[in-house]
């Protein structure tokens, strides 16, 4: 009964989202205030009851109701609490109701935090977020129903992938949907202004807390997939350069240019067809990667779907929105003229540079990954774009962009002159260049890129510390100390995230260039040096888990004559699933990590065994988490969650928010 009555709300959320998407829109258009004010409780009412049929599912899950087709398919009684409920979106149905919840979820805060707006660009925005809402409803009941009932109930289920069965994948999905889709919001107030012909100082500022929102619950997606992949999949990588990696990393890019953008046309009404179009490509990329993950054209650990028919559902959705959205910029953009005027020197120049380093780097990306699909579609050819190439193309832009963010941040508003600029970093740069040539005098026989990562990051961190502290303004040493610890969250918010950046560029940059790699067939009882560092081969021995057989070695670390650590790296076997894991083994340190991994029995004895050394490897999830905390620091600020609408007198200046 629970499942046909979470099906029952679903179909009601349907109904009600096609009626706030036509209505809403009607009542501004005409200026009728009671049809405008529907959209409110229409969009709660929708979030309320999308959140129950999730729950519904969340229930079958959770009591393995095998009545239930999903899950069957995704779940078993063997299997530990936490994994069912991850169950819930580990596979393509329970996902994208998770991403309609979402999308409900946004539109409902837009409601009951949207007070300050003009009544109606909210209407127009609640009218474009549940148009959203509705195709991907449609998506759901149509071509992914989630709550499809077996003609022969089974004893027991099929399993969760094992892959997917790890406390990561618990949080990973579901803040990079919070990301992903929290997009649409911006979306949806973009394609308001463009249907209502004005962008001002108010909407920038109205926009940027929900981009803010939508990058951080990104970043720490981002940085949690990552840093799943690193300790489960065996191949002691961060990144891969996956095309569903890609996916998410693209509106990464172009939401934190869209938060840059914001802020020109907040503080100087500039920018303001630039930003518009940002915010749609935003969610256009987010569209994207949808497809990507689920019509089939590609292979990868990520692909939830290989259904042609859900594919040309995505593509529609995917032609409708953004053909729609770009014909309406398209017919607008030319009436949204710039009233600031800057010169070459300034931030607003700065930001301007930085919106393009960051959109090529994203357009780079996207060739990147798409080109292959291209070249089969096309010209009839297989073709793959890996790694090097993503490194040569893409690391360019974020070396420029490492060079100019602490310039950028102390440049003053409208005009400014680079020397004068430059002066109070002097130091910061001093203390750069410095650690780049300790770091390259340090190495042997490397590249560039170590010390070169060592050298942009320190100095985009000693950058951000600069700016505070011109920020405290001319006073002493103890009076400026007290200034900055007083200084607006905002400001404090966006030194931690540049900060941040930093420190997951030294983690990048030192991993790539200094790591040691050691691979061989060890018998019990061989001790092998790798770097600095002594690992002994103690033990193997069969461990039985909850849903799963264990191969289990014991595994000595020594520095010297030292024992530091004994780590136990496995090779799961999932009976069920009938799939082997690898599961690494690390001793984490500030400096490095140690990272070992066991494979295979070898047909002449002993065990196939891979050891890593990895300099700074926890400085790359450590700079995502910075990062994500200045971004938290920053809506925390009141001056960047209050719109400026929620003045009435429209004569009122806007409060400054950096």
């Amino acid at each position: 009964m629970v499942i046909e009555l979470g099906h029952f709300a679903l179909t009601l959320a349907f109904a009600i989202a096609l009626v706030q998407a036509v209505v809403p829109l009607i009542g501004a258009h005409k200026g009728w205030s009671g049809w405008m004010a529907m959209a409110e409780p229409a969009a709660t009412a929708q979030f309320l009851l999308t959140a129950f049929s999730f729950g519904a599912l969340t229930y079958a899950f959770v009591t393995s109701d095998f009545s239930v087709s999903l899950v069957v398919s995704n779940s078993h009684t063997l299997k530990p609490m936490l994994y069912k409920v991850t169950g819930v979106w580990g596979n393509h149905e329970g996902s994208m109701l998770l991403w309609v919840l979402i999308v409900t979820l946004f539109g409902a805060m837009a409601a009951w935090f949207g007070g300050g707006l003009p009544p109606g660009l909210r209407a127009r925005v609640l009218a474009v977020q549940s148009a959203i809402a509705a195709a991907f409803f449609a998506f759901v009941l149509f071509t992914s129903n989630p709550f499809t009932r077996m003609q022969a109930i089974p004893f027991d289920g099929r399993d969760l992938n094992p892959l997917l069965q790890d406390p990561g994948l618990a949080f990973h999905p579901p803040f990079l949907y919070l990301g992903y889709v929290g997009l649409s919001i911006c979306f949806s107030f973009a394609v308001a202004a463009l249907i209502e012909g004005r962008v001002d100082a108010a909407w920038g500022r109205w926009v940027r807390p929900w981009t803010l929102a939508a990058w951080v619950c990104l970043t720490i997606g981002i940085a949690l997939g990552s840093w799943w992949a690193y300790y489960e999949l065996g191949w002691g990588g961060f990144w891969f350069w996956d095309p569903v990696e890609n996916a998410s990393f693209m509106p990464w890019l172009i939401s934190a240019a869209l938060l840059h953008s914001a802020i020109v046309v907040e503080k100087r009404e500039a920018l303001k067809s630039w930003t518009i179009l940002l915010a749609i490509v935003a969610f256009g990329f987010s569209l994207i990667g949808a497809f990507i993950t689920r019509s089939g054209i590609i292979t990868s650990v990520h692909a939830f779907a290989s259904d042609p028919e859900r594919g040309m559902f995505l593509l529609l959705i995917l032609g409708v929105f953004m053909g729609g959205a770009l014909t309406l910029y398209a017919a607008r953009a030319s009436a949204m003229e710039a009233k600031g005027v800057f010169g070459t020197v300034s931030r607003e120049s700065a930001l301007v540079f930085n919106n393009i380093l960051l959109a090529v780097a994203a357009f780079v990306v996207f060739v990147g990954t798409i080109w292959p699909l291209f070249a089969e579609m096309i010209l009839d050819r297989k073709l793959s774009v890996g790694a090097p190439f993503f490194n040569m193309a893409f690391t360019p832009f974020m070396v420029a962009l490492a060079i100019l963010l602490p310039i950028g941040a102390i440049l003053p508003w409208k005009r400014g002159r680079l020397g004068r600029a430059l002066r109070p970093l002097l130091p910061a740069l001093a203390l750069a260049l410095a650690l780049g040539a300790l770091a390259w005098a340090m190495q042997t026989g490397r590249s560039a890129l170590g010390p070169v990562g060592m050298a942009l990051g320190t100095w985009l961190v000693t950058g951000a510390g600069v700016d505070l502290w011109l920020r405290a303004g001319r006073a002493g040493f103890g009076d400026r100390l007290r200034r900055i610890a007083r200084l607006p969250r905002a400001d404090w918010g966006k030194s931690v995230a540049h900060s941040g950046l930093g420190i997951t560029m030294i983690g990048v940059a030192g991993v790539m260039a200094w790591e040691v790699e050691d691979i061989r067939v060890a018998q019990i009882g061989d001790r092998f040096e790798i770097g600095s560092y002594g690992i002994t081969f103690e033990n193997v021995e069969e461990v039985q888990g909850p849903n799963y057989i264990s191969t289990m070695a014991t595994m000595g670390v020594w520095r010297g004559e030292t024992r530091i650590a004994t780590l136990t790296p496995e090779k799961r076997v999932y009976p069920v699933a009938r799939m082997p894991t690898t599961e690494a083994a690390l001793d984490l340190g500030v400096f490095r990590d140690i990272y070992l991994v066991i494979g295979d029995p070898q047909e002449g004895g002993g065990w196939a065994v891979r050891s890593h050394i990895k300099p700074f490897a926890n400085w790359i999830w450590g700079g995502s988490i910075i990062m994500g905390l200045g971004g938290l620091l920053s809506l925390s600020d009141r001056r960047v969650r209050v719109a400026a609408g929620a003045r009435k007198d429209s004569g009122a200046a806007p409060l400054p928010a950096e």
